[in-house]
Parts: C-alpha cells; structure tokens; sequence
C-alpha cells in the first residue's frame, strides 16, 4: 500500500527544471562583499561548474581597509535535472551495482550472436531472450532498492490506513513502470492489474508535483483521530470512493468498517445502514482480479484465465447491480451513507462522471478505467487512445516526468520513451532502459542499433552508452567501471577507453596497477605497454629511478632502457669507486640480465659481475678459482665492444692488484697484449676534440703501463 507523502527538503543543489518555461534566478550565496569587481564561471569536473567572484580593489590599497574582508572566492555549483533525491552516494551505489547485471546481459547477448554466427540451433542452448531481460529488469530493480516499513507498534491502530514506508524513489517508480510493460512479457494477460500495484506502491511519488489519491488519504489520516462521526465527514465518502476507483480494496474495506454503525450501542438503531456498508464491504472484498495470486493481506478472487474471469466479473456485476436497485436503500435513514455507498456502486458499474470524481489526475483516471470500464483489456491494444480520453477529462497544469514517460510508452514511441528517459531520470536511466527496449521488436531493433550519419557514424544505443560512460569517469569514485560501458560500443568505445587510460594519473601504484588490471580484462596489450613506459619514464624524472626501472623493463622498452644505461655512465662519473658502485648496483639489477639487452645495458651487467668478482678477490679470499674468475670477468670486459672507451682507464686501475699480482702472473701473453692495445687506443684517442679525461691522477696511466709490462715478461718468462 502507500506510504505518506515525506516532506524532506531538496539537497541544495542548483535544480534546473525543465517544466518551466520563463527565465529563473538561482541565487548563489557567497561571503564577498560588494563592489564585485569580476565574475569568472568555468566547468568543473562531472555536472558543476566553479563561479569565481572577485572584489572590487580599493585605489589607496591601505593596510587597513579591507581588514579581516575577503578578497575573492571560488564557489562550485552542482546542477541537476529536476532529480534531487538521489544523493552522490546513493548515485555510486546505483552505478556500481547495475554493472553486474548489464555485463552478465552482454555476455548473453554476444553468446547468442556467437552462437547464430556459427549456424548453431539456438533453441537447445538460450531460451526466448525476454527471459534474459526479465531476469535484468529484476536485478536492476532490487538494486534500486524497495520500500521498507518504518518501526511501528506491535499491537495494530485500527485507525492507520496507510502502512508506514519509506518514501519510494523516482527512479525506481519509472524502472517499474518500464518492467510493466517491457520487460516482463508473462504479465501482459494480466497488465491492468499490474498498473494498479504499480499506482498502489508509487502514487505517493506522483505526489510531489500533482493531486493525487495517496495525498488525500495522508490528510484524511491526520484528521481522523479528531472525528467524532466519521460518516458524517463529506472527506470520509471522497476518500474511500477514490480508493475504490484505483482497486486499492483493502483501504476500502478497512474505512468502511470506521463506520459508526458497526459500534455496538448502534447495532440496533442503524441494522439496515449497518447491512448495506456491510454488504459493500463483501462486494468490494469478492472482486474478481485477473491475476496469477495476490499478495497476504489482498482482497479479491484471482482467476488465471479470460473466461474464467469474464464468469466471475458478470456474476459480481449483477450482484452489483442488484445491490444498487435494491428497496433497503430507502429504508436507510442515514443520507451521507446512501449516498457515499450508491456513488461506489456507480464506480464499480464504471459510471465515468463518478470515476472522474473520484480520481485527482489523468494517470489514476486511467487506471480506473482499465479496472472498471474495460477490464477486458489485455496488452496495449487502443491503450494510447484511453489515455488522452483520460487527459482531457483530468487536465493539469503541469505535467510529472512519471506521467511523460507513461505516455511515451502508451504510444510506442521509442524516441519518446529514449527522450523522456534521458530528460527525466539521466543517462543511467536511459542507458539501462534501452536494453528492456530491444527485445520490444525488429523495428525498435533497428532503431538503436542502426548506424547515423548525424551521430558520426553511430548508432543511438552507442551514443547514450557513451554519454552515461563520461559521467561515470567525471568522477574519481566511478571512472573504474566505465569500461564496462565504453567496451560495449563497437565504433568509438575503444578508442574513448584508451583516452580515459591515459588520463589517469600513474604517480600512485593503486591506480596504476588498476589501469593495467582493466587493460589485461580487455586484452589491451598495446595501450598496457604504452601506460607502464609512460609510468617509467614519470618516475626516472621525478627521481624515482627505481620504480621507472621497473616499469620501463615490465613494458620490455629497450629504446629508453639504454638511454638510461647512458645516464647511469654519467651518473657513476669517471672514477668507478666501490662507494659509487653500491649507489647504482640497484639499478643494474634492475635493468635485467636477459642476452637480448645490448649497448649500454650489456656493459652495465659485465660491469656488475667484475665488480663483484673483484669484491671476492679483495673479501672471500685468494683461492684460484676466486682470482681466475676476476681475470675472466675483467677480460670479457674489456673485449667487449660495448663497453665505453672513457671506462677503460678506471677499469684497469681498479685491476692493478690483478695485473701485478705478487704470486704470479694470472694474464697470459694475449690477454697482456689485448689490454697494452686499449691503452694504445686510448692515447690516439686523446688527440680527438670529444674525449673525455678520466679524473684519475696522473700517475695512474703510468701505474698501469708498469704493472701491463711486468705481467708480460713473467708471462714469457713462464710460457
């Protein structure tokens, strides 16, 4: 049933509503003092924008004379369509939760595609596909939440009418409405009930912006506790005839048992008065419904079938009509109860004067016609023409967006139904709305997957897909889940994907390691190497050179590796000492060891291993296989041609203990005439404009020469 209209107050945003056509002012509190000088407005991110207001500076700009005033500020304004019940969080909460349900729909979707590509029977592997969007429908529905009942008593007022619930959303009221008639297609037999239940739980809704039924039984409840005689209240009558008109029988029977005839002490002055509410009462508990079941605490007499219920209904019309040419109504001496009772047999009998007394506005008009006139009425058949008979004999002033999108709807207009989505709800909505639309038919099939010239080359499901994914990425909470959208889209999907990539910071590893998580999902190799050199190379500037070692190395970048293996070399300096070493002996590691690397990166891992090899020299002892591994080391490194000249010289100094070892030569004739030929290189070197000098002192070089010749003549000496 019903819940009492909530009188919460807006959330503060900027409303801008579409149903007004005149110019409205917004104000804009801010704490700048007049003259404003300047006014700036620029977009922010998602739907705001920041208004800057500047003040007006004084000629003598004395130290005193703005004390304590502000200067200037920056306001951001949030704008909104009309949709302020939905706070930021609840938004998030929607957004995340849909995407399951929408992934597990394409999936589906492009298994079928896959399936019919391969000329596979489909009937043995997907049923019709309205199941798969009545299952959606009901998985969108459930996130957006269902009405709860608000703490009560445990013992039952008599006099509470409306059950008390939290007040329903918009959106969930316009998600239903568009199950009702789409979505599930094994309710259309039994469609004009499903309207009924539908008004039952979200007329309160269309209480914001029109009269409604639900409104009048939350004013009728507040002054019922002060009535004495409650048939004698004109509002009492009005009250339970509107009910009746929308099928909400319970109300009508729980109000009709308020009557004063039923109090003991009037049982024997008022017995007619008492059988006629009574038997009211009976009639409206007995109403046939043609539905499969009701709920615990319905009223009613359900029937599955159109001929068992065309039985039932002309029977209970004739008792109906019986009651209302029966004699007792004279005897009843009570004339508001007569006439209260005779008005709700009429709209039973579907009297269309009193069931447009009955009802406040064009929708529950049109509901107590579908009960009432044509209960007969199965699917959409001359529904639309019903509903503007309905609008003329209810004319508003303003129209909610509930009632445009029922319209829509009534008129199987795709476009009218797409637009009122997107102009009343956004383009969550509309996104979502669209997939219970395909399977409506060929034709509507064709109009939103069909490629437009106008659009660029894409089709209108694309398009809002698109939209819907730029609001989810305006924001730092929701731009992960928008390539479950932009994936979705065949033309531009892709390429919106990698633009939204890109765009995200790579400073913070969490995020990072999350654009690469969603490029592995997407099988997005290309644009995952391209993200892990852009992270690299941030981090190398910013002096994280560690972390841009990584990343350069996870993105296999060898281009830029080597271009850092050239800076390490300036880095460590021309002097290689152990101090130094230790420094950047991290970043070698780094860089890999794999026989691919070449250049600069080949000398640095040579490098790394002589270096150690001659830490064991100098730490572990001077066993032979400890020594002869050095020599080796130092041998390849110098055969080597992609070690760099300007290393030769601290190489060797650095080997002097090896060169003139004191037991005996470890370097035989070629290996001593291979390094007395670098030094020879070296010196011709010199003469060039570019060489570099090394900043070792002068008597190194001849330290070197020395101990190259010593070793050669002990080597002949031994050979």
């Amino acid at each position: 049933m019903p819940a009492p209209v909530s009188d919460s107050s807006p959330s503060g945003a900027l409303v801008l509503s579409s149903s007004v056509d005149r110019e409205v002012v917004y104000p804009i509190r801010h704490e700048v003092k007049p003259p404003i000088a300047r006014l700036s407005i620029s977009w922010a991110r998602g739907n705001s924008f920041r208004v800057s207001i500047f003040k007006q500076q004084c000629g003598d700009n004395s130290a005193g004379s703005d004390d304590g005033e502000v200067g200037g500020q920056v306001l951001e304004v949030k704008i909104r369509n009309g949709d302020t019940e939905i706070s930021a969080a609840e938004f998030r909460r929607i957004a995340y939760g849909s995407v399951s349900p929408f992934a597990l729909l394409q999936s589906r979707k492009n298994m079928v595609l896959g399936l019919s590509k391969m000329s596979m029977g489909l009937s043995q592997f997907n049923p019709d596909g309205w199941e798969y969007i009545a299952e959606y429908s009901k998985d969108v529905s459930s996130i957006l939440g269902n009405p709860k009942s608000l703490p009560s008593s445990a013992i039952e007022d008599p006099l509470e009418i409306l059950k008390r619930v939290e007040e329903p959303a918009c959106l969930k009221a316009a998600w239903e409405l568009m199950d009702v008639f789409y979505a599930d297609k094994q309710s259309h037999w039994w469609l004009n009930e499903r309207l009924v239940d539908w008004l039952a739980e979200y007329d309160s809704v269309l209480s914001t912006t029109q009269s409604t039924i639900h409104s009048k039984l939350v004013n009728f409840q507040k002054e019922l506790d002060d009535l004495q005689v409650v048939e004698d209240n004109p509002s009492y009558w009005d009250v339970i005839s509107s009910a009746l008109a929308v099928g909400w029988q319970e109300i009508v029977v729980k109000m009709l048992r308020l009557h004063g005839s039923y109090q003991l002490d009037q049982l024997s002055n008022r017995e007619t008065e008492n059988g006629l509410v009574e038997a009211v009462a009976l009639l409206v508990s007995k109403m046939p419904r043609m539905r499969p079941e009701l709920d615990s605490g319905r009223l009613g007499e359900c029937f599955k079938t159109k001929p068992d219920f065309t039985k039932a209904w002309e029977k209970w019309r004739s008792q109906i009509t019986k009651l209302d040419g029966s004699a007792f109504w004279v005897h009843c001496a009570h004339v508001q109860t007569r006439e209260g009772l005779r008005n709700m047999l009429q709209i039973i009998l579907g009297n269309v004067e009193s069931l447009s007394g009955a009802n406040c506005n064009w929708m529950e008009l049109y509901i107590s016609q579908l009960l009432y006139v044509r209960p007969f009425t199965m699917g959409l058949e001359s529904m639309y023409n019903l509903a503007e008979r309905c609008m003329q004999l209810k004319k508003a002033s303003n129209t909610d967006r509930l009632m445009r999108l029922m319209i829509g709807i009534l008129g199987e207009s795709t476009e009218v139904v797409l637009a009122e989505c997107s102009r009343g709800f956004g383009p969550w909505m509309v996104t979502h709305a669209m997939e219970l639309l395909t399977e409506e038919s060929d034709q509507v099939e064709v109009l939103l997957h069909e490629e437009l010239y106008d659009l660029g080359g894409i089709s209108i499901e694309e398009l809002h897909r698109l939209v819907y994914a730029q609001v989810l990425c305006s924001h730092a909470f929701t731009w992960q889940i928008a390539p479950i959208y932009l994936t979705s889209c065949a033309k531009q999907g892709i390429g919106f994907l990698e633009t939204l990539l890109y765009n995200q910071p790579v400073q913070h590893n969490g995020m990072l390691l999350k654009n690469l998580e969603i490029c592995r999902l997407y099988e997005l190799d290309g644009l995952s190497s391209n993200i892990m050199k852009i992270a690299g190379v941030y981090h190398w500037k910013h002096g994280r050179k560690g972390c841009g070692v990584f990343w350069l190395r996870k993105a296999r970048d060898e281009v830029r590796l080597n271009k850092i293996a050239l800076q390490l070399f300036d880095s460590v300096g021309k002097s290689i000492s152990d101090e130094s070493f230790k420094q950047w002996e991290g970043l070698i590691e780094l860089l890999g060891s794999e026989s691919k690397n070449t250049g600069g990166l080949e000398f640095l891992h040579k490098y790394r291993d002589f270096k150690k090899s001659l830490h064991h020299v100098h730490h572990k002892g001077k066993t032979t296989g400890v020594v002869q591994s050095a020599v080796d080391s130092l041998i390849a490194l110098m055969k080597n041609p992609s070690t760099p000249q300007r290393f030769w010289l601290p190489i060797l100094n650095d080997s002097l203990k090896l060169i003139d070892w004191h037991e005996g030569p470890l370097l035989n004739v070629e290996q001593t005439n291979l390094l007395l030929n670098k030094l020879q290189e070296l010196s011709m070197a010199r003469l060039r404009p570019d060489f570099v000098e090394s900043d070792l002192s002068p008597l190194a070089l001849s330290s070197i020469r020395l101990a190259l010749a010593k070793n050669l003549g002990r080597a002949f000496l031994e050979g």
